[in-house]
C-alpha cells in the first residue's frame, strides 16, 4: 500500500511540474496524525454572524471580521476587547453600511480579510456583496493602531481586477514593500507597490490558481462550488509566497523576485509545486517554518514542517471549517465559519473564535 501511495505522489508531482513549468519537485511524506486532545479554548462566539477572518496584533489585539454574503450583518470589523466586548472597528460609522445604501469611501462594504501587520490593521474590503460583481475597486483600508484611524487607502488598479474578482486574502511584505493578495473569485495573483500605490494581475487563469476540483465531500454529502486561488502565505526568510486554491488538493509557491519582472511568462515559469495536501481555505506560517492549514473536509488543522512532513495539530467536532489563522504568544488563533453546513438562514447558528498551542518546537 506504502509503494502504491508514494508512485501515486510520485505521479502527481510530475504531472503537476509538467503543467507549470515547475523545475524543482518535492516528494512528501505521509501524514502523520499527533495527539487530537490538544485543549481547544473559545476565544469568542458569534450568534448569527458569520465569521471568516482574524488576526491579533503584536499587542495582542483581536481583530474579526464578517463578510457581506447576506443581509443582516451588524459589523464588518470588530475588535475583541481585554473584557471580551465585541467592539465595532474603528468606529460603528465605518460598519455602518447596509445593502442597497450607496458605496461611499468611508464605510466597509465587503470586508473578507483582516491582517495586523507592525502597528496598523490592513482592511480588505472586497466591495462585493451577495457574492456578485464589485460595487467598486476592490482595496485595503490601513488603520494606524495607535491612533484607530484611517492612515492609508490602498485601491487596486482597474487592470489588477475583473468585475467577478473576490480579492480574497492578503499578505504584506516589508522587505519588498508589497502586498501580495489572491482572487478566489477569479483565479489570480494580485501584486500591490505601496510606494507607486500601482497594482498588477499575474498568474491570471493559471492552473496554479485555478480550482482543481468543482466540489468538496463532507461526509456522504458534497458541497458544490469551485473556488480558486484562496490561502496564502509569505516566508519572509526564504522570499517565498506560498497559494493555494480552496477546492484543490496542491500547494504552490513562488519566490518573491519573479514578481520583479513584467513577463508574464517568465513569472509562470518560477511557479513551483510544492506538496499534495488537504484542501484548506487560509493558511499561516510561524517563525519556525511550519505551515499551517485546515483539512477542512475532515475537521482538522494541520502543519506542514520545513522538511515536507504533514502532521495534524488538532481535530475532531470544535472544528468547523477553520477558516482563517494567526499567530500569538505561542498559540494559532482560527474561526468556525462553518461554510459547508449553510443552506439557508444562520440566525440561530453559532460562529466561533478559537485559539490552540502551538507544537513544542
Amino acid at each position: 500500500m506504502k509503494n502504491i501511495l508514494y508512485v501515486s505522489l510520485l505521479l502527481f508531482c510530475l504531472t503537476s511540474c509538467k503543467q507549470t513549468n515547475k523545475t524543482e519537485v518535492e516528494t512528501i511524506t505521509t501524514t502523520q496524525d499527533l495527539s487530537t486532545e490538544v485543549p481547544i479554548t473559545e476565544v469568542a462566539s458569534f450568534k448569527g454572524q458569520q465569521v471568516t477572518g482574524v488576526s491579533v496584533s503584536n499587542t495582542g489585539r483581536v481583530f474579526v471580521n464578517f463578510p457581506r454574503w447576506r443581509d443582516g450583518v451588524a459589523h464588518s470589523v470588530v475588535e475583541i476587547t481585554a473584557d471580551k466586548q465585541q467592539k465595532s472597528y474603528p468606529n460603528a460609522r465605518w460598519n455602518s453600511w447596509k445593502i442597497g445604501d450607496p458605496v461611499v469611501e468611508d464605510k466597509f462594504v465587503g470586508v473578507q480579510s483582516v491582517v495586523a501587520f507592525e502597528d496598523a490593521l490592513y482592511v480588505l474590503d472586497t466591495r462585493s456583496q451577495l457574492f456578485q460583481d464589485v460595487l467598486d475597486a476592490p482595496r485595503v483600508f490601513v488603520f494606524n493602531l495607535t491612533t484607530n484611524t484611517l492612515s492609508k487607502t490602498f485601491i487596486l488598479s482597474k487592470n489588477s481586477y475583473h468585475p467577478d474578482s473576490y480579492i480574497n486574502d492578503l499578505r504584506v511584505d516589508k522587505k519588498k514593500n508589497k502586498i501580495y493578495f489572491t482572487d478566489s473569485g477569479h483565479a489570480g495573483l494580485v501584486v500591490l507597490d505601496m510606494h507607486s500605490g500601482i497594482s498588477k494581475r499575474v498568474l491570471n487563469d493559471h492552473v496554479s490558481t485555478s480550482a482543481e476540483m468543482t466540489h468538496l465531500t463532507f461526509g456522504d454529502k458534497k458541497w458544490e462550488r469551485a473556488i480558486n486561488s484562496d490561502g496564502i502565505a509569505l516566508d519572509t526568510k526564504n522570499n517565498m509566497l506560498y497559494y493555494h486554491a480552496l477546492t484543490g488538493y496542491s500547494l504552490f509557491a513562488i519566490p518573491t523576485s519573479a514578481f520583479d519582472e513584467d513577463d508574464e511568462n517568465k513569472i509562470q515559469d518560477q511557479v513551483r509545486f510544492i506538496a499534495k495536501t488537504a484542501a484548506p481555505d487560509g493558511m499561516i506560517l510561524d517563525a519556525n517554518g511550519n505551515l499551517y492549514y485546515a483539512d477542512l473536509e475532515h475537521n482538522k488543522i494541520q502543519y506542514r514542517k520545513p522538511d515536507g512532513s504533514i502532521h495534524t495539530l488538532v481535530e475532531g467536532e470544535k472544528i468547523k471549517w477553520a477558516d482563517t489563522f494567526s499567530i500569538y504568544n505561542k498559540h494559532l488563533y482560527f474561526t468556525n465559519s462553518r461554510i459547508n453546513e449553510i443552506n439557508g438562514d444562520i440566525s440561530n447558528m453559532v460562529f466561533t473564535l478559537n485559539k490552540v498551542a502551538l507544537p513544542v518546537q
